[in-house]
């Protein structure tokens, strides 16, 4: 059955969205936060700066009005997570009571540190937040390449709605309720691509990519435990998964960003190079922060965190981890 669908932030990832929808016969308002890039989409049904040479449909709503939110089914919300609090605001006078709210966007509030589901929670009380996540580069989402992701919220329910919504012979939804683990999941995944990137640029090979995915999502799961999430959550699609899709692919804005850094290009100079949010960055010092909050040993973090923030050189921080004292793998 179609449902009518408000699809906020048009961006990669949500245009791919709003394009995936509209394909299997839901009716799609996709929304901008200019007017000017609004219509821009409409009148060239394309995202030339985002998806290129991808093909809109006319059928998808374009506009630049928040209000579009009022009397949906469902809320795809996909924006960059440093502005999902202001966003929420913005929305929260015309959600009505009881709408289901799908968080794509992927990241931890900087300063607070709260899951972006906590801040939608806070800032839009009377709808159900659910988070969905996996490996999902958007460039192959809006070709329709297969992919899959799991929808997770506390009350499955809502989780199978999402599914139902979503699910299409080339986007596979599984369900689950550990929300906190698939949001830290997808969150803190950039961290451990931006330093497959640097490991790139530096030169070094599949050896030492390997060894950071591996010890990379045992830091994840680390800290996901310490703060209550189920462990099993993060050898998935929004753990391991993603994982492997971000440290490995060139759609990658977070590994090709580190690429840059591993190069030796200041950190500002890459991420204006990138021309895209690299979330990686903001999440890197939520992390060390949030690591140091639960007594959560993390050094890929901890040294991602001094390349980024206090100056150290790549090649110094690599030497440090591996030159760290001897200790089981399982500890």
């Amino acid at each position: 059955m179609s449902k009518k669908i408000a699809v906020i932030g048009s961006g990669g990832w949500g245009t791919a969205a709003a394009l995936h929808l509209i394909k299997q016969g839901h009716e799609v308002t996709l929304w901008s936060w200019k007017q000017e890039e609004s219509d821009t989409l409409k009148a060239n049904l394309e995202n030339k700066e985002f998806l290129p040479g991808i093909s809109l449909s006319p059928d998808i709503s374009y506009t630049a009005d928040i209000s579009c939110v009022k009397d949906k089914d469902l809320i795809v919300l996909v924006t960059p997570s440093k502005v999902i609090r202001s966003t929420c605001k913005a929305m929260s006078r015309y959600v009505s009571d009881g709408t289901l709210i799908v968080i794509l966007s992927k990241g931890i509030e900087d300063g607070s540190l709260k899951l972006l589901t906590d801040v939608a929670e806070e800032e839009i009380p009377q709808a159900h937040i659910a988070v969905m996540s996996g490996p999902s580069h958007a460039e192959e989402v809006a070709r329709g390449i297969p992919t899959t992701n799991i929808a997770a919220c506390h009350d499955i329910k809502y989780a199978d709605y999402i599914q139902s919504v979503f699910m299409s012979e080339n986007f596979r939804v599984y369900t689950g309720t550990d929300v906190l683990g698939v949001e830290l999941g997808g969150a803190l995944k950039n961290i451990i691509a931006l330093c497959a990137g640097i490991t790139d640029g530096i030169g070094f090979g599949d050896n030492t990519k390997a060894a950071l995915m591996t010890r990379g999502i045992k830091e994840i799961s680390r800290l996901g435990i310490a703060m209550g999430a189920d462990a099993e959550t993060f050898w998935g699609l929004s753990g391991i998964g993603d994982l492997i899709v971000t440290c490995t692919s060139m759609h990658s804005r977070n590994r090709r960003a580190g690429i840059l850094i591993g190069q030796g290009m200041a950190l500002d100079e890459a991420l204006s190079s990138v021309h895209m949010v690299v979330e990686g960055v903001q999440s890197c010092r939520a992390a060390y922060m949030l690591s140091q909050k639960y007594g959560v040993e993390m050094p890929i973090v901890q040294k991602a965190y001094e390349v980024l923030y206090e100056g150290k050189k790549p090649e110094e921080a690599v030497m440090e981890l591996m030159c760290r004292n001897p200790k089981n793998e399982n500890m």
